[in-house]
């Protein structure tokens, strides 16, 4: 038997994001350990009380976790430097840039980082896609 995925979720702010993402994958019933990583506390404590199984907070918990992710998700702030209102650092950013894992960044129009082409769909419809091309690409 081989050992379940290792999916990392980030978010920053209040974790509202990553909070509704952990729900969704607990949802879908999928075998994947889930490591919640906020910028702070209050989002990583969000993502917690949605079924994380483990948390970290910070930009070391980033970079630490972000090397033997198989996935990680979050908005597409987390690989750009000095977004989510300076919440996301240049070592994070690079960090998850360039881990060899799935990127599966949500398109959130926020701070000036618009993503040109990508329909205007609703939040809810950005995860379940998410989700969906996890499930795919790591044969879930």
């Amino acid at each position: 038997m081989s050992a379940k995925k290792t999916v990392m979720v980030v978010d920053g702010q209040g974790g509202g994001l990553g909070k509704a993402v952990i729900e969704k994958i607990n949802k879908a019933g999928l075998s994947v350990r889930v490591i919640a990583i906020g910028t702070n506390s209050a989002a990583t404590m969000a993502m917690l009380r949605a079924g994380a199984d483990d948390a970290a907070t910070g930009e070391n918990a980033i970079i630490v976790n972000a090397r033997d992710a198989d996935c990680i998700i979050g908005a597409n702030g987390i690989v750009a430097a000095n977004s989510m209102f300076g919440e996301i650092t240049c070592a994070a950013a690079c960090a998850v840039a360039s881990s060899g894992g799935l990127k599966l960044l949500i398109p959130v129009n926020k701070c000036n980082l618009f993503l040109v082409g990508v329909k205007e769909n609703g939040l809810g419809e950005k995860i379940d896609e998410a989700i969906e091309k996890m499930k795919l690409e790591l044969s879930l």
